[in-house]
């Protein structure tokens, strides 16, 4: 296979370049998803419906934590992405150097700050009665690890900015493969309970990690660091911190989604309420793999020709990735249409959550076809470096229209009011999207001569 390199960007066939991309990008989130939806059946089964509540509790945490890794991966990626585009990697070293630096610094100090108050935290995120033990016993453990996932995504996103898909494919695969072998070993051969669940998962992270570490040494990174790279820069880590800002809120709001879900849906139908939850919270990060392909995909091809001023190849690129993005969104759709019940007996065999969760499943997946283009708009202006109306569209969804959506409907409706405020959010947040995108294009693609 030829060696493939970041110019590959600016002169292949956009829709060459998005299968290129984005194959291996939903091939890795594939992996990833499917560990975390056979780490839940595996959890179901072995340890019980309480232990899939109590990961749901602690997810948010680790994750908003972890997040601040790719949010900086994000941020920094697009900088490098247009920095090469540009042809000045002197900045595309710093900015990696820079994001290397900034991960450390701010995960291992939240890390400090979360196992202080870990009496406080998991309590205020649904981790309530029955649920609380078990939850405490793997939030302590993963959050260990947390530091080493947090850089583990931010060096995935700087090889896809790369243009070496592959390779950052291989970095998610790894870590999930590994997960559910000893998932296997420290679960069911083992007996170890949650601790096994918190162990294999942290131990998964340092496997990535490690594999990232040595992508980086290799000759397949064109990124050379050497220690003044790691020194940061104000200017750098300002234009970092306004980018990354984006996706750190996408995944505030995330955590803030789980925790208003998990203490609203006790109170409607106690554990039961939040154990369908986490289920169709694993088929959320599950089923939109293919499309949250196209769009991991799309962000360097986009980033890349708008850094080299080839604008028309950006046009291309934000229409062949709405259409390819589209058509997945519509086939996961008809398929959790049609299977829920399915689905859910692959979780748990309680009586209750397979009554309850079919259901839901169908009102939170309800507006699927549509979603590609919120997805893809949000994403082409973190990708080309304007990061308000990047935060503005990413936080449409879940931050101005959902959250609000279930403080008022569940008063109304009850439990049925929070499932279908997913639907009607995805739906408004849609809306805001297509028209800024359009303006975007209008104003500033079309009119622009390269």
């Amino acid at each position: 296979m030829a060696k493939i390199k970041s110019e590959d960007l600016g002169t292949q066939s956009i829709s060459k370049l998005l299968v290129r991309q984005a194959v291996p990008a939903s091939i890795g989130i594939l992996v990833m998803s499917l560990n975390i939806l056979v780490d839940t059946i595996f959890v179901g089964h072995w340890i019980g419906s309480i232990a899939i509540a109590a990961i749901n509790v602690v997810l948010p945490v680790s994750f908003f934590i972890a997040a601040l890794g790719m949010s900086i991966g994000i941020g920094g990626s697009s900088i490098i992405s247009r920095a090469l585009g540009a042809n000045n990697k002197d900045k595309a070293l710093s900015t990696f150097g820079n994001q290397i630096t900034l991960t450390l610094l701010l995960t291992i100090t939240l890390v400090v700050f979360g196992l202080v108050f870990i009496n406080d935290i998991i309590p205020a995120f649904g981790g309530k009665g029955a649920i609380f033990e078990p939850a405490k016993i793997y939030y302590r453990i993963v959050l260990y690890g947390v530091p080493i996932l947090a850089l583990s995504m931010m060096g995935n996103t700087v090889i896809r900015a790369e243009g070496k898909p592959k390779f950052a494919m291989y970095a998610m695969m790894l870590p999930s493969v590994s997960n559910l072998i000893l998932d296997y070993l420290f679960i069911n051969l083992f007996g170890w309970g949650m601790e096994g669940a918190a162990w294999a998962t942290t131990i998964s992270y340092v496997v990535c990690f490690l594999f990232i570490v040595w992508f980086f040494i290799s000759k397949h990174s064109e990124l050379k660091l050497s220690f003044p790279h790691f020194t940061l820069q104000f200017n750098i880590v300002k234009e970092i911190a306004s980018l990354g800002f984006v996706t750190l809120s996408r995944q505030a709001v995330v955590s803030i989604t789980y925790l208003l879900m998990n203490n609203i849906l006790f109170n409607l139908g106690g554990a039961t309420s939040v154990t369908a939850y986490a289920i169709v919270g694993r088929m959320l990060m599950f089923a939109m793999f293919p499309v949250l392909g196209v769009t991991q995909g799309f962000l360097p091809i986009a980033g890349f020709n708008y850094g080299a001023q080839h604008f028309s190849r950006v046009r291309e690129s934000i229409n062949t990735a709405i259409k390819y993005a589209s058509i997945l969104a519509t086939i996961v759709f008809v398929l959790l249409m049609a299977f829920p019940v399915l689905i859910t007996k692959m979780f748990t065999t309680d009586v209750e959550v397979i009554k309850q969760t079919p259901s839901a499943m169908r009102w939170v997946f309800a507006a699927t076809p549509i979603i590609a283009i919120q997805l893809i708009g949000a994403a082409y202006f973190q990708a080309i470096g304007k990061a308000k109306p990047a935060l503005l569209l990413t936080l449409s969804r879940q931050g101005f229209f959902f959250i609000p959506l279930i403080f008022i409907l569940p008063k109304l409706y009850g439990e049925f009011g929070v499932w279908v405020s997913f639907p009607i959010a995805d739906t408004l947040a849609t809306i805001v999207t297509a028209y800024f995108l359009n303006r975007e294009i209008r104003k500033n693609l079309i009119t622009k001569i390269e």
